[in-house]
């Protein structure tokens, strides 16, 4: 099955540095699994609301330079939560990152804090 993103996850992407946007243009056209862009750029004001409602770890959020983005894995229509989903789809996009020559950062493969919805551009390259 091929999967496209929505205009609404379009639309999130507005802002997010167009080496991350390749890589997820990229992954959703062969990804075992449908997904959405819940989120992209943010402003210092929202990751503080986040940050505030314990939803995030940090004030200093690559989402804040554009240099991450959240995902929604969607399973028969419908948003999981579920983690063995998003290792699937990070395993796929993990994949198309590094055929593009992208280093990406998966949120699921943090120790202290698993993020699975989470993927950013790696900090060495993309500082």
């Amino acid at each position: 099955m091929t999967f496209a993103l929505g205009q609404r996850s379009k639309d999130r992407l507005a802002g997010v540095h167009p080496d991350l946007v390749k890589v997820i243009e990229e992954a959703i056209k062969e990804s075992p699994l449908d997904f959405s862009i819940t989120e992209g750029l943010r402003t210092k004001e929202r990751q503080k609301e986040l940050f505030d409602a314990g939803k995030s770890q940090t004030m200093n959020s690559r989402h804040i330079t554009g240099k991450a983005i959240d995902i929604a894995v969607l399973v028969d229509g419908k948003v999981t939560w579920d983690f063995k989903y998003y290792q699937q789809a990070a395993d796929h996009i993990k994949k198309v990152a590094k055929e593009l020559g992208i280093e990406l950062v998966w949120g699921g493969d943090w120790q202290s804090f698993k993020d699975g919805p989470h993927f950013e551009l790696h900090r060495s390259v993309y500082p």
